[in-house]
Order: structure tokens, then sequence, then C-alpha cells
């Protein structure tokens, strides 16, 4: 080991000193620059806050004006319109307290509970708004009504153009009355219909209808009289048998299963009335349905009670026809009925002369229809069906020729009748029904031939805007009476500016302006028209209307 003299480590010393200074100057400046560099970083990364925070700050006053606004524009729209399913929970939960006018401090900072909102308060009125709404939404409002007002070229109330011996007429611009059916429907059980379990519901409709005399109307000897009726009241039940989940048994009081042709307003098959029956069972080919249906005249009184038809009705629908070239051929359906009524001798308290007989009767009745629900935008409907006897007059409630007028021929009455209706729409532009009618039937009397009804027409309707269209609809009817009491036609015309919420043929509500002339032979003078027009073979009438369903 080498020793170094205390002279020699002074000059090493003096020698390294400078050098080592030099090092350390330089790594002080290097860090020096560096923090210099650092703090400029951090200088900009401030900056860059700064301005980022500036923003956002902006943002989120902007954001919470808006949702100021909002909630300010909620409580107005709130304010004014309360749902029923709100004034009910208002109503469950007691309100006591009016907030905002009272000078009450806990109506002021307490809210309007008419108690603490503990859990179980809560747990109450939630369970009473769940059940609410339940019930609101299982409850259904459907409904019709035709409201209007004309006059005639005579200068008095409108009066409408009809053939006699006919059971319908072309409806556009000759309907002079208000007419309406008010449906409810409440769905006691399942309202979604869902297929795990059984589904229960009630449906009641009340008819009314006016004669645009007044808006209230109470004249003499029921003059002018707003008239009021219960057309359906039943109940509704399906799924109830696990071989037939669709099947749908009712009873009560409803429309049934009628057959309708629009624009003349004509039921050809109308099996409305009350009793029961069953729907859509399932036979394979298709569904089936079995009605048993009764109705009774309760001015014609015998020694059985008042005189009553009863009718079974079968109807075999939604038959698929065979596939042609791979065009499918629509659906078919047919029907039969047995009708029977019990005769007697009438006593004093019929509006039928006492002691008049009143024949015992049954007939038979059927038909086949063919359905295109599908077609060039809109469908195609055809039914030929026959009926004699009790059942002749293809209804089941006693309208027309077989319990409103029972006579000794009624089991000799036949009837036969063809219709045919097509919508034709294949743009938003232009839309066409015509229809076509003919009907052949006797009352049974020996001395009296068959009568005669042909009727043809049709409506077309054009769609300039989204709201705005012309309907025009013509339409003949030839008549032929077998006493003979008439024998004519008769041609009717209308023309109707309309207002809608569509371009479609059915689209409603919609609003009319219309212009409608008639004229007929000279055969039915006296039959057409009403008192203003019984001189005349022509006339014109001319009004408003408006006409809604939902």
């Amino acid at each position: 080991m080498t020793t170094i003299s205390p002279v020699a480590r002074k000059r090493l010393l003096r020698a390294i000193g400078p050098c080592m200074i030099l090092t350390l100057f330089g790594a002080v400046s290097a860090t020096a620059q560096q923090t210099d560099q650092l703090e400029e970083q951090l200088q900009q990364l401030k900056q860059e806050y700064q301005a980022t925070t500036k923003a956002m700050s902006l943002r989120i006053a902007t954001l919470e004006q808006q949702i100021e606004k909002e909630k300010e524009a909620a409580a107005e729209n709130k304010a004014r319109t309360v749902s029923a399913v709100e004034l009910a929970a208002e109503k469950a939960a007691g309100k006591i307290f009016q907030s905002g006018n009272s000078n009450q401090v806990g109506a002021k900072f307490q809210g309007t509970l008419p108690q603490e909102p503990t859990y179980d308060f809560v747990q109450e009125a939630n369970r009473q708004i769940t059940k609410l709404k339940e019930q609101v939404g299982a409850f259904e409002y459907h409904g019709y009504f035709r409201s209007g007002y004309g006059l005639n070229s005579a200068g008095g109330q409108q009066v409408a153009f009809q053939a006699p011996g006919t059971e319908a007429k072309y409806r556009l611009g000759n309907e002079a009355e208000t007419y309406g059916e008010f449906i409810f429907v409440n769905n006691w059980v399942n309202p979604d219909e869902t297929s795990d379990k059984a589904w229960a519901k009630t449906e009641v409709m009340i008819e009314a209808n006016t004669t645009d005399s007044q808006s209230y109307t109470s004249f003499p000897n029921g003059i002018g009289n707003d008239q009021f009726r219960l057309r359906e009241a039943f109940v509704q039940i399906g799924n109830v048998l696990e071989s037939q989940p669709d099947a749908k048994f009712w009873a009560g009081e409803r429309y049934y299963r009628r057959q309708h042709i629009d624009i003349n307003d004509f039921y050809p098959l109308d099996a409305s009335g009350y009793g029961g029956g069953v729907e859509d069972l399932n036979v394979g080919i298709g569904k089936l349905a079995v009605a048993f249906i009764s109705a009774a005249r309760p001015d014609i009184v015998t020694q059985n009670g008042n005189l009553a038809k009863s009718t079974i009705d079968v109807r075999l629908y939604s038959v698929k026809g065979p596939r042609i070239r791979e065009i499918p051929t629509g659906l078919w359906s047919a029907w039969f009925d047995y009708a029977w009524s019990k005769g007697g001798t009438t006593i004093a308290t019929s509006t039928t002369a006492p002691g008049t007989v009143v024949p015992t009767s049954d007939g038979y009745a059927f038909g086949f229809k063919h359905e295109l629900l599908e077609w060039h935008g809109g469908y195609h409907s055809g039914a030929v069906q026959y009926g004699t006897g009790a059942a002749a007059n293809y209804s089941s409630n006693g309208a027309g020729v077989v319990i409103a007028n029972p006579t000794a021929y009624i089991n000799k009455s036949a009837n036969l009748l063809i219709t045919e209706s097509v919508l034709y729409q294949l743009n938003d532009k232009f839309a066409i029904l015509p229809i076509f009618l003919f009907q052949r039937f006797k009352d049974g009397n020996p001395q009296d031939s068959w009568n005669h009804w042909v009727s043809f027409g049709a409506r077309p309707e054009i769609f300039f805007t989204n709201h705005i269209s012309l309907a025009v609809e013509g339409g003949f009817d030839q008549v032929h009476s077998g006493n003979p009491q008439f024998d004519g036609w008769l041609r009717k015309v209308t023309i109707a500016p309309q207002i809608g919420v569509g371009r479609k043929f059915f689209s409603r509500p919609v609003l009319r302006v219309f212009v409608t002339y008639a004229n007929w032979s000279n055969e039915l003078e006296g039959y057409v028209g009403g008192v203003p027009f019984q001189k005349r073979t022509d006339g014109l009438t001319y009004g408003v209307q408006s006409e809604v369903w939902w």
C-alpha cells in the first residue's frame, strides 16, 4: 500500500478542486434549466385548466337555465291539466290542505299530505294508484256518430231520398238525423287476453238518435223526441277450454256478427238480439260459431204472451280458399239459420185487433260469402243467401216482414239476396267503393207476385292533401212490388267537399258540406221525398255533416 505525503496531498487537492467546482456548477445549471421548463409546462396547464373550467361553467349554467325553463313549463302544464289517475291519487292520499293559498305553515312548508310520509302510508298510496291505473287500462270507450243539418230546396228541413220497398238508401248527403252509438267495455280479467289464462269482459252500448229538429225536443205525441236505446249489454269470457283456447262464450244482448255494406248502410244479415253462444271454435278448416238468439213484439200479445221469435244461428267462417298459381283466393264462409215463432190468438191488450189469429211459423235460411281482405289497397266482399218462412228476413230481432207483419202466408214467404261490395285504393290520391245488390222477395200470398229490388252505386273520393278531399256518390234503385203497389226507379247524386285527417277511404273524423240531387220515375211520385216533394219527381237538399268512429 502506497502512502501519500502531506505535501503531495495538498498539491493533489489544489489540482482537483477547480474541476469539482466546475462539475458542481454545471449540475446546478442543468437543474435550474429543467426547473424552468417544468414551471413553463405548469403555467400552460394552468391556462388550459382555466379555459376549460370557464367553458364548463358556461355550459353548466346554460343547462341549468334550460332545466329550470323545462321545470317551469312542466309545472304550468301540470297546473292546467290533471289526469284522472292523478285526481284519484290525490283523493286516495286524502288531500286536506290547499297549497299556495293557505296561511297555515304546514300547508306552505310540508306539502299536501294528510300525514307524515311514513313507509306504510306511501305503500298504501302506491297500491291505490297502481289499482287505479289497472282499472283505467282495463276500460275501453268506442263509438260512432254522425251529425249535421240540412235544408231542402223548398225551404224546409232536409229530407232523405229513399225508394219505397227498399231497406236502405245511399247515405252521403242523404242522412237527415243525428245518430250515435256509444260503447263501454271493461276487461275484468286478463285485459291483454294473453294465452296463459282466461279473460272476461263486459260490453254495453247506448244507441241514440234525433231528428235534428232542435238540440232538445219535447213536443206532444212524441213528435221529434230524442230516442235512446240499450242495444248491447253482454258478457264475454274466453280461453276457458284447454282444447279450444280461442273459443269465446257470451250471453246477453248484442249486435251479433252483422254483415254491412257501408255506402248505403245496408245489413244483408243481422242476427242481433238477446241470447248466448260460442264463437271462434277451431274446427280445422276454419272457425265455428253457434248461437241461440231471440226477440219479441210486446205490442202483439196472444194467450201465450208476447209474440216471440227464436233463432238458432250456425256460422262457419275463416275458411281459406285454395291457392291458384300461388295466388290466394281469399276467405270463404257459410251460415245456416233455423227460426220459429209460436202463434196464437191476440187478446185485448194487443195493438192488433183482438181475436186476430197469428200463425205458428218456422223457416230456414242459409248463405255463402267470399272475401278478399287485402285487395288493391281495399277489399272485396260478395254474398248469396236465401231464406224462407220465419227466417226469410235474415234477422232474429223481429225487423222486417216476419215479426212486424205476421200474416197467414208467412210460412210460404221466401227471400233471395245477392250482394257485392268492393273497395279499391291503389294510392293515397284516389279511392272508390262500388256496390251491387239484387233482392227477390215474396210474402207468401198466392195473389201477389215477387217483389224486386235492384241497386247499384259507387262513392269515389279524391284526396288533394292529407286533409282536403272530395267525395261524390251516385246511386240507382229500381223497385217493383208484387201487390202491385209501385214500380219505378230512383236516382241520387251527392257532391261533398271534405276536411278530414287522412288519405284513406275510411279515414275519420271528417267534416263535409254537401249538395244532393235526386229524381225518380212518375210511378214513384208521392212515395219519395216526403211532404216537400210529394207532388214532384225530383228534389234537392244541401247542408253540413260530421262523421267519426273510434
